[in-house]
């Protein structure tokens, strides 16, 4: 296992670095979250995804770029624990996957109503 870094986000705005960050791997780095790389290997859209889906239900208007990164933080590790336990499959955050279980529509139509 690896021991947590220190974050490396720079001065300024923490949305705005994470928006330009390139891979699932500088999002960990920036916010100093460990990780393990199998892990992200396999679930990495779906950790993203996920973390997006809770900062949704966070307000960071207004609020000091030093809690905006500890809640970014926080949601991050939520997200990454989620696969840690279960798989993408049993997850479901993409709607393919959500679709993929829903219960099929009947276009099943009663002969009597055909008279």
């Amino acid at each position: 296992m690896c021991s947590p870094t220190q974050p490396t986000l720079a001065a300024g705005n923490v949305v705005d670095q994470l928006k330009r960050a390139g891979s699932a791997e500088e999002f960990f780095t920036l916010l100093g979250v460990c990780f393990d790389p199998k892990v992200l290997d396999v679930a990495r859209l779906h950790i993203l995804k996920r973390m997006g889906q809770y900062l949704a239900s966070e307000d960071l208007d207004g609020v000091p770029n030093s809690v905006v990164a500890a809640r970014c933080k926080a949601v991050l590790e939520r997200a990454y624990e989620d696969f840690l336990t279960s798989t993408p499959l049993d997850q479901r955050v993409f709607k393919v996957l959500k679709d993929a279980v829903a219960p099929k529509k009947s276009h099943f139509v009663p002969l009597e109503t055909l008279k």
